[in-house]
């Protein structure tokens, strides 16, 4: 019987094709940072269905668990328990969709505001332009998180008071990005011809110049949602963010940093979460802003 010796090489160079197509596609588009991000999103909007436990329910008896792969482990606790017996997984969970709820509200209001306020700064110029610009300095040179623990001093530490500090913090990039945008484009011929045709400032800014900044908006937004999530859980970290006993990522880390000794397990999962989304979500916006950018789809 022969043996087509040809066979064996003509699959190692498919393999080998197969592979290099698989390398460029995960390195032309964001497949990666795409599947974490989804995978999250999904986890969070089914919380209730995917936890496998109550996050709030508390065990005393053994706690903390040690998670399923250790020897004296249980497949009841996957990811281990914290300091009080409640469930490590069902509480990252949890915290994902209390997370990414909290940081898309604050997002989409901040775009709104920030918008808006970029293109009529920038359409109109002149005094109210220098205001606008004078008091985006001004709050970027305000320390967030010293500023955020006095107005949780004052009002209180709620999902509501964390909601507005992150609307405070993720409305002034867009102001200043789209600004620069709107003082390019109101320049253009076609705002021009939409002069000279009589039509208003307010149509000129919603139906010429918006559009024009949407793709930059988009990356903004991109970039700011992960920042926005990490504010979130810095401010959980220090207290005053989303309330005890609610399941947030960075009240997890801090609730597990006096057993970091011995169950690490309680800080490590969901401080990974933050780490794996905000990662991801930064990725994505650096991808976005490429394939936005005109200038970086020449190259």
């Amino acid at each position: 019987m022969r043996h087509d010796s040809s066979a064996k090489p003509d699959v190692l160079h498919s393999r080998r094709s197969n592979l290099e197509l698989s390398i460029n596609i995960i390195r032309r588009w964001p497949v990666i940072p795409l599947i974490v991000i989804v995978s999250l999103s999904l986890m969070a909007a089914a919380a209730p269905i995917v936890a496998p436990a109550d996050p709030l329910k508390q065990n005393l008896r053994g706690s903390p668990h040690p998670p399923m792969w250790y020897a004296e482990g249980s497949s009841k606790f996957i990811l281990g328990s914290d300091g009080v017996g409640r469930d490590v997984l069902s509480r990252v969970i949890h915290g994902a969709r209390i997370s990414l709820m909290v940081a898309s509200f604050s997002l989409a209001s901040g775009i709104v505001i920030g918008t808006f306020v970029g293109i009529i700064s920038g359409y109109a110029g002149g005094l109210l332009d220098e205001v606008v610009m004078r008091i985006v300095d001004i709050w970027a040179a305000v320390p967030f998180l010293i500023f955020a623990m006095v107005v949780v001093i004052v009002f209180g530490s709620s999902i509501t008071t964390l909601m507005g500090l992150l609307v405070l913090l993720a409305w002034s990039s867009f102001v200043r990005n789209i600004r620069g945008e709107v003082l390019s484009l109101k320049e253009r011929d076609y705002v021009a011809l939409a002069k000279v045709a009589g039509a208003s400032p307010l149509r000129i800014m919603i139906r010429h110049i918006l559009p024009g900044v949407a793709n930059t908006a988009i990356v903004i937004a991109t970039l700011r949602l992960g920042s926005l999530i990490l504010a979130a859980a810095a401010l959980s970290f220090l207290g005053a963010g989303i309330p005890a006993p609610t399941p947030s990522w960075g009240g997890m880390v801090a609730g597990g940093r006096e057993f970091l000794a011995t169950a690490w397990w309680i800080s490590f999962f969901p401080g990974l979460s933050i780490f794996l989304l905000v990662m991801s979500l930064n990725f994505l916006g650096d991808w976005l802003r490429d394939r936005f950018d005109p200038r970086l789809r020449q190259l």
